[in-house]
């Protein structure tokens, strides 16, 4: 320490104070303003980023929950589509269902009446056939009965002895 004493130069001291503000001004005239341009520049432009940042981030939690309403109304519609299907479905098989019954039913009935008119016609043939079989046998029997004059007389008498009691 005692060397610096002894060395120490007040003119260097006071030449060396005027350099160094000389220098301090020097920096604060020409370096200082665009130090702190470029410091404020570059803070701005941290703060820009971190801005956007911040708006994409927004923008992306709105985005998805954009996505995400999109997908349950899609999902919605879907069930709707599904449920409307489903009853045009069971509609469809009830038509078709209530048609073929109504169907059957117009078959059997036509059956029905056919089954009736082929019966009345076969009655009726029976019928006939009964009748003009029995015109036959009456035709044969009163040949055979009427062909001797006894029988003819006998039967005469019987049916008038018939008409008496009736």
């Amino acid at each position: 320490m005692d060397q610096l004493i002894n060395d120490f130069s007040p003119g260097l001291f006071i030449m060396q104070t005027v350099i160094l503000i000389v220098l301090i001004f020097l920096m604060v005239k020409f370096a200082w303003k665009p130090i702190l341009n470029s410091l404020n520049e570059r803070e701005e432009g941290i703060q820009g980023a971190l801005d956007a940042a911040e708006k994409a981030k927004l923008e992306m939690q709105n985005l998805q929950a954009d996505n995400e309403k999109l997908l349950q109304e899609a999902r919605a519609e879907r069930e709707a589509m599904m449920k409307e299907a489903r009853e045009i479905k069971t509609k469809m098989i009830a038509d078709a269902k209530e048609e073929a019954k109504e169907e059957g039913d117009k078959i059997v009935a036509n059956a029905q009446a056919a089954i009736e008119s082929e019966k009345k016609s076969a009655i009726a043939e029976l019928k006939q056939q009964v009748a003009s079989l029995s015109l036959e046998i009456a035709e044969k029997v009163v040949k055979h009965e009427l062909s001797d004059s006894d029988k003819q007389m006998k039967l005469v008498n019987e049916m008038l002895g018939d008409a008496k009691l009736n």
